[in-house]
């Protein structure tokens, strides 16, 4: 919980950016919160629409959470960030993973 109590503790002191949200939101998703976590990856990808791992995170955290919809809505818009900035990896391990969800 140490690493949550410092992120959060960097937030309320207004040092607020797409990869602390990121950062925030994988140590809650290690910590098995996933409705915490999509919370915090949601204001990643909104401070940076472009972060491909953060739309990663968000739909893994979603899917977890139980919400299928929003997970695949992520998944997808992630993986048109991912083609248009390039990230090809990133690209195709949505893909399959959005797959997953759509079974």
């Amino acid at each position: 919980m140490a690493i949550v109590d410092n992120l959060e503790a960097m937030l309320a002191r207004g040092q607020d950016s797409a990869l602390l949200r990121y950062s925030l939101g994988a140590e809650y998703l290690k910590l098995n919160q996933p409705d915490k976590a999509a919370v915090q990856l949601r204001q990643a990808v909104a401070k940076d629409p472009k972060y491909s791992a953060a739309w990663k995170l968000l739909g893994k955290a979603l899917a977890q959470a139980g919400q299928q919809a929003e997970a695949i809505s992520a998944y997808e818009d992630g993986i048109k960030v991912a083609e248009e900035k390039g990230d090809i990896q990133a690209a195709k391990e949505m893909t399959v993973f959005l797959k997953r969800l759509q079974k």
